[in-house]
This record gives structure tokens, C-alpha cells and sequence, in this order.
């Protein structure tokens, strides 16, 4: 497994559609991922550090495992079928291992609130990555999703917000 970093979430200007970009911590290599909307939004939180009035689906659930005794030890993406991401939560709870299967978005949303290692299969980052210049600020293809901060955020107007913004993006928008 090749340890990775959540560089940044942003919105692939030709789709309009959000996407992750893993960085492995010891390489160049970047794994996009495109993800929904609402996921990007709850990651965008998470990243932002924005509290919310109420436990968000993501922080329900890391509470959940922290509740019942365990810790979530990493999440790993590991595969990647039909242009379909695979991932799964590594959970440790009294010596036992469980895995739970689900998607890379959720995994990294709960991984981002609780300080779990994020992990991309070997194979698949040797097939799948890119070597991505993250730093350039130049780069027309993709625009940062960055979320205001007020004290008093609902998750529902957020998306709402985000999806305008997917709705109504253009090309143009970024420059020549």
C-alpha cells in the first residue's frame, strides 16, 4: 500500500464534476478521483475544518466506531472496476480486524475527521496516477471547491450551493 495525502478537492473544469487528488507521501504521483457533489462538499468541511450545528453522516459514523470501542486504523483504496473506485475502512476494535467495504469519498470523509492514514493500493497507483504539478496555480483544467465559513452552516445549503456552482461553471470563468 502507498500512504497518501488529500491534496486538495476540486472541480474538473470540463465535466464540472468534483474530484480528489491523492499525492503519495514519499512520490509525485497523484490518483484523481471524480466523486458527487455532496461528498465533495463533506470533504470540503472536513479539509476547512467548518463545524457544523449537528454531526454530519461522516462524523455520525466515526463516532459510531469510536462508541463501540474501536478506531478506524487507515482507509484503503483498493481497486478500481468499470471506472469505479473501490475503497475500504481498516477497523481495529479489542485485537480484531474488520474490513468494511465502501466508497472512496465516504472513506476519506470519515478518514479526514478522525486522523486515520489514507492508503491506495500498489497496483493501483502504479496503473492509475499521474504526475501532477499541484503547486501550479496555472492550471485551467481545475478550479479549487473552497466553502465560505459562517458560523451558522447547514449542510443542505452548502449543496445546494455547490451544485449551482457545478450547474452554472464555464470554461471561460478560469481565464483565457
Amino acid at each position: 500500500m502507498v500512504e497518501v495525502v488529500l491534496r486538495a478537492v476540486r472541480v474538473d473544469v470540463g465535466s464540472s464534476t468534483p474530484l480528489l487528488l491523492l499525492e503519495e507521501v514519499s512520490g509525485n504521483r497523484v490518483l484523481p478521483i471524480f466523486i458527487g457533489a455532496p461528498e465533495a462538499t463533506a470533504i470540503a468541511y472536513a479539509l476547512q475544518q467548518i463545524e457544523t450545528p449537528r454531526p454530519m453522516s461522516h462524523d455520525l459514523l466515526g463516532n459510531v466506531i469510536e462508541a463501540l470501542g474501536g478506531r478506524l486504523f487507515s482507509v484503503e483504496v483498493t481497486g478500481l472496476v468499470d471506472n469505479t473506485y473501490f475503497a475500504s475502512l481498516r477497523i481495529l476494535n479489542d485485537g480484531v480486524e474488520t474490513l468494511v467495504s465502501a466508497r472512496p469519498s465516504d472513506a476519506i470523509a470519515v478518514a479526514l475527521r478522525v486522523g486515520a492514514p489514507i492508503l491506495v493500493n500498489d497496483e493501483l497507483m502504479a496503473s492509475e496516477a499521474k504526475i501532477f504539478d499541484l503547486e501550479d496555480d496555472d492550471d485551467e483544467a481545475y478550479v479549487e471547491l473552497e466553502i465560505d465559513d459562517d458560523d451558522e452552516v447547514e449542510e443542505a445549503d452548502l449543496v445546494a450551493e455547490l451544485r449551482e456552482f457545478l450547474d452554472n461553471v464555464n470554461p471561460e470563468d478560469f481565464g483565457s
